[in-house]
């Protein structure tokens, strides 16, 4: 996960904002599904 998106889904939960919550979860699956994501490396365990 990119560290931007993994600072605002901190702030998102810190504030309780599931709105905000939703969106960068959406986002982040389209992320991982989309053809963009073959750079990233999942540190997943």
């Amino acid at each position: 996960m990119p560290q931007w998106l993994c600072n605002q889904l901190m702030k998102a939960y810190f504030k309780k904002d599931r709105r905000q919550i939703k969106m960068l979860n959406e986002c982040w699956f389209f992320y991982r599904n989309s053809g963009d994501s073959r750079d990233f490396v999942q540190r997943d365990v």
